[in-house]
């Protein structure tokens, strides 16, 4: 029995499948076929329908293909978002004769706004959206919201602009590269109006309607955002979401982390400036978008690259190396 995507004897969702789950899956997709009793450590994979049984023997399993089995679940989710957003905008056509005289009496006392809690962010996140018309600019840097929760916001906030021909470009950090959920988000969108480039650093997040509102956080947790409609202050954050985005390389483009004739990487690159700058790897791992132990073993990677054998002399060591000299 299943609740709330949960098996209730094997309890973990679907996007959260276990490690034998993993294993036994990817190895009947390798194979094309499992046996029935191979499976027993792992009956969540029955549960969410990833195995069914092969007709010509019932002793054995055959996998449904991934493409199949995520289809199956976004169905029902795109429908709840469709219904979603077809109440918020019903939602907007009743207030919006309320805001037209609201923003004949305020605006000139209201181009900033604070935002608290994510319900009021998000409302006024939908509200910009439905009113976008030309162009959406975002910055998404990695963060600690889980990516499903953040791909599900994007997805159910892209899918309606994009349907209505809003252009859309979006930048990610290198390590977006690597997350397969980033990546099949991405493959869902091909037209032409939507770029995804990827960048090594990113500072904060940054969400631009058109040229009226941008979107910043002011607090680490999120809990608390700028609505800014100020003419000058979005004149500004595009201006530099433009710097940024000409920095930056098309998310279909090759691989940015390819070895430079020095022997590193461009992210190991970007992890030495950072170090010699005094940061801690925490910081580093924030400001890169990854996790602390990929960034620690590209500080070994350096290490060892420059014989270093301690962090204090591996700082010196990268000074003296000359590698930064293409920052320059």
């Amino acid at each position: 029995m299943v609740t709330n995507g949960t098996n209730a004897t094997h309890p973990h969702a679907v996007t959260e499948l276990c490690e034998e789950g993993n294993r036994l899956y990817a190895n009947a997709l390798r194979t094309g076929r499992i046996l029935r009793a191979d499976v027993e450590p792992a009956p969540c994979l029955m549960e969410f329908a990833l195995l069914h049984p092969d007709p010509d023997d019932a002793s054995w399993l055959r996998p449904v293909a991934p493409s199949i089995a995520l289809a199956q679940r976004l169905h029902p989710i795109e429908r709840e978002i469709t219904e979603n957003r077809r109440l918020s905008i019903a939602l907007t056509e009743v207030f919006e004769p309320f805001m037209a005289l609201s923003a004949q009496e305020t605006a000139p006392t209201h181009s900033i706004t604070v935002l608290e809690g994510l319900d009021r962010i998000n409302a006024a996140l939908d509200l910009a959206t439905v009113q976008c018309q030309t162009e959406m600019r975002t910055v998404q840097p990695g963060g600690r919201r889980s990516p499903e929760n953040r791909l599900m916001e994007a997805l159910e906030r892209d899918k309606p602009l994009i349907e209505r021909g809003v252009r859309i470009r979006t930048l990610y950090q290198h390590t977006a590269r690597y997350s397969p959920d980033r990546l099949a988000y991405v493959d869902q969108f091909t037209n032409g109006k939507v770029e995804y480039r990827t960048i090594d650093e990113l500072v904060e997040r940054l969400i631009v309607c058109d040229e009226t509102v941008a979107f910043i956080p002011i607090r680490d947790d999120r809990q608390v955002a700028l609505e800014l409609r100020h003419p000058g202050l979005v004149a500004y954050l595009i201006k530099v979401f433009e710097f940024m985005w000409n920095r930056a390389v098309p998310l279909s483009a090759g691989a940015p982390y390819e070895t430079a004739a020095d022997g590193l990487t461009d992210i190991q690159h970007s992890i030495a400036k950072l170090l010699v700058e005094g940061h801690v790897d925490e910081a580093i791992a924030r400001r890169l978008g990854m996790n602390v132990r990929t960034c620690r073993a590209h500080i070994a990677k350096l290490a060892t690259a420059l014989g270093s054998g301690s962090r204090a002399q591996l700082g010196y060591l990268i000074a003296q190396s000359g590698i930064l000299d293409r920052d320059q």
